[in-house]
């Protein structure tokens, strides 16, 4: 057995490389050896690093290089949350892990009074990974020249076969092209079913490139021309949507809004106007909410996602508005639609020992019947999630107990 003392002594002298320690011992070994090596390097402890639950192999396969251990994030839960949407209806514990005070209980008072309510409609609107790679031209007749041959039918139908044949379950369901002088960028969007699909996307973008190059006078310059727009602040993302657009609502009785949240319906409103709608107008926010990041990166890390999504995922709006309710009482109407929500229940970290316990926990793990429901299910809950957060937040400042809260809970 490869002693994993001797692997970090190889790396200290230079005769290997940090990387290259699976090719001469098992990925538990060469992890191990990387600690030993860190640790007498930085003086650093990594005892606990070192305990974790998952497969060293399956990790170094799908999920990270170097691996020296695991990461651990305390994980709550909040629930049940009751939704009926597109995908999910019923009764769900939502696993959220994070490290701020404070959040799963503001979720949990959210929830409590949309439960009371009768539960959160929510429906996926829109769906579709995107890739948008940018090729050079000679200029913008080139560049029409290209976007002519793409509306050709039977060309797109060339490039939707070069794109589909590399995978059994991703569909492209159209290319959007955009001319900046002499760059032309195409936005490829693909159904991805129940997987998130970046990895998919990507790769059947590149076989489909190929077509363009063939039969075009476009040249490709990078496979992503941050068109996509993945994990950056993007407008076109608020607007067009990338991975699953989905938005969820409720209706709260003012004597429900004043029992659970201690305030009224007009007051969370107004909250929600000028801090939600003109505050962010005025910062130049691509977020119109609250805190949606916090519940969409809570679940992101507890599931499985890819957690620098979270970008996209609070690419979000809330809204709030008074309504008139029975007996000439005053309700809230409350929304959370967020544009793109990259989530999936197939490969990547959802395949991870914790995660995939936390998608059981769910009901969600694995491919759903038909495919895609069990993602659309996902996003349908983390939005309810949301929006559980988004009421707790706003009922908190529009009755000046936030502070309060943080004290007693944010520790």
């Amino acid at each position: 057995m490869t002693d994993p003392d001797d692997l970090a002594e190889r790396v200290r002298e230079g005769d290997l490389r940090l990387h290259e320690l699976e090719e001469h011992a098992d990925s538990e070994t060469a992890a191990t050896a990387r600690r030993r090596l860190v640790e007498s390097e930085t003086g650093a402890d990594l005892d606990t690093v070192g305990e974790y639950a998952f497969d060293a192999g399956e990790a170094t396969e799908s999920a990270v290089e170097n691996l020296i251990g695991g990461a651990q994030i305390p994980m709550g839960v909040a629930g049940p949350l009751a939704v009926d949407g597109g995908a999910a209806s019923g009764e769900y514990y939502l696993p959220l892990a994070t490290t701020e005070g404070a959040l799963l209980a503001s979720v949990n008072r959210g929830l409590s009074a949309i439960r009371a309510a009768g539960g959160a409609d929510a429906r996926v609107t829109k769906s579709g990974m995107t890739r948008a790679p940018v090729f050079r031209v000679s200029g913008v007749a080139e560049a029409a020249e290209v976007v002519e041959w793409l509306g050709e039918q039977e060309h797109l139908e060339s490039v939707r076969e070069a794109a589909e044949a590399t995978t059994s379950h991703g569909e492209l369901l159209g290319i959007e092209p955009y001319v900046v002088g002499d760059s032309i960028y195409l936005r490829f969007a693909y159904d991805t079913k129940d997987a998130m699909g970046m990895n998919m996307a990507t790769i059947a973008t590149r076989k489909a490139c190929e077509v363009v190059e063939n039969e075009t006078p476009a040249s490709l310059v990078a496979l992503s021309g941050n068109l996509c727009s993945d994990k950056k602040p993007a407008a076109i993302n608020a607007v067009e949507g990338r991975g699953r657009s989905v938005t969820a609502d409720v209706v709260l009785p003012g004597e429900l809004i004043e029992e659970r949240l201690g305030t009224t319906p007009k007051a969370i409103a107004e909250a929600n106007t000028r801090k939600n709608l003109v505050g962010s107008a005025k910062a130049g926010s691509l977020g119109f909410n609250a805190h949606a990041a916090n519940t969409v990166a809570a679940a992101f890390l507890a599931t499985g996602q890819d957690a620098a999504q979270v970008v996209e995922g609070a690419n979000a709006i809330t809204t709030m508005e008074t309504r008139e309710g029975e007996e000439g009482e005053t309700d809230l109407y409350a929304s959370i639609s967020l544009a793109s929500l990259e989530v999936g229940t197939v490969g990547g970290g959802t395949k991870l020992p914790t995660q995939a316990e936390a998608l059981d926990v769910l009901g969600l793990a694995g491919g759903g019947d038909p495919a895609g429901s069990n993602a659309d299910a996902l996003a349908e809950v983390i939005a309810v999630g949301a929006l559980a957060g988004e009421l707790s937040l706003l009922a908190a400042l529009a009755s000046r107990h936030l502070a309060s809260a943080h004290e007693d809970l944010g520790r």
